[in-house]
């Protein structure tokens, strides 16, 4: 897997819409380098994927709504899932980082590494981020742990999967003991929307294929279609048409790397979409390339 390339592909909501990783190793491992000029900036973004993000050298002001974290050298800094963000380096900073979903961790959203740990972390708003100063020694712990997988990441040794998972996994285990209080406090209050996406989101990972439509998405949690969409923006910030798109361009580029018997055409049959010209619209808008410039470079 190695590094993948800077760069944001951004919406008009300011959703990162390129896929992090793979559909079946969700993670993806980013270095780069930045100065204190204006135009050298990370702008406001977000995405649904977990980061960690590590100061190799120099400083980084971090910005999230309403809160500001200045990083050192060493440093290292957790943004949850949907958080927007935007970075600038104080100095030359060279930065590593990690962009990960929660399925990398939990496997399927109705495990109990899910249900027990990982959702209630995602859905805890006094998490939104967590500056990891290195002032305690579990926060030493765990920016070993992301420095562990993320090396893994850069030097792709045999079974660095399992060493990227299990990194990230005490990672999340960890932060999730630390604000245990807090996340169960939430989580305990929470209204029924997170059990109506998980309907919703079943439905549509097992329908991905079909010609779905807004009603049918709404109906699996027995919903209207307002309601639907309410629960998705407040829930994932998305719509659910887009996040069906997202999906199926995501699942159509893990078979393009391990299907190559499989015709382009044939590939976005399975993945739901209505032609090939389509399929080929919605994949460039994601990953910047057509299917077929995608298969060649891998």
């Amino acid at each position: 897997m190695a590094l993948q390339k800077c760069g944001l592909n951004l919406n008009r909501n300011r959703l990162e819409l390129q896929p992090h990783g793979t559909l079946d190793f969700p993670c993806a491992g980013f270095c780069s380098q930045h100065t204190d000029s204006s135009d050298d900036i990370i702008p406001w973004h977000w995405h649904e994927e977990m980061e960690i993000i590590y100061v190799a050298s120099g400083r980084l002001k971090l910005r999230v709504p309403g809160k500001t974290v200045c990083l050192q050298q060493g440093e290292a800094v957790f943004i949850n899932s949907n958080i927007l963000h935007f970075a600038a380096a104080e100095t030359h900073c060279e930065i590593h980082s990690l962009v990960f979903h929660s399925t990398l961790i939990t496997g399927q959203d109705q495990s109990i590494f899910a249900l027990r740990y990982i959702t209630p972390l995602i859905n805890c708003m006094t998490l939104n981020i967590c500056h990891l100063t290195l002032a305690y020694i579990w926060e030493k712990i765990i920016v070993s742990d992301f420095i562990h997988a993320f090396d893994a990441i850069v030097l792709e040794p045999s079974g660095y999967e399992f060493t990227v998972r299990e990194n990230l996994s005490h990672f999340c285990l960890t932060l999730y003991q630390q604000y245990e209080q807090e996340v169960e406090k939430e989580y305990n209050h929470q209204n029924q929307d997170s059990m109506r996406m998980r309907k919703m989101l079943d439905f549509i990972h097992e329908h991905y294929s079909d010609h779905i439509t807004l009603a049918q998405i709404a109906k699996s949690a027995d919903i209207g279609e307002r309601e639907c969409l309410r629960c998705f923006q407040k829930e994932i910030q998305i719509s659910p048409m887009q996040y069906l798109i997202k999906y199926r361009v995501t699942l159509s580029a893990t078979m393009l790397s391990q299907t190559p018997g499989s015709s382009i055409s044939e590939i976005s049959t399975k993945c739901g979409f209505d032609s090939p010209s389509n399929f080929s619209q919605m994949f460039k808008r994601f990953f910047l390339c057509t299917p077929g410039d995608y298969r060649k470079r891998l």
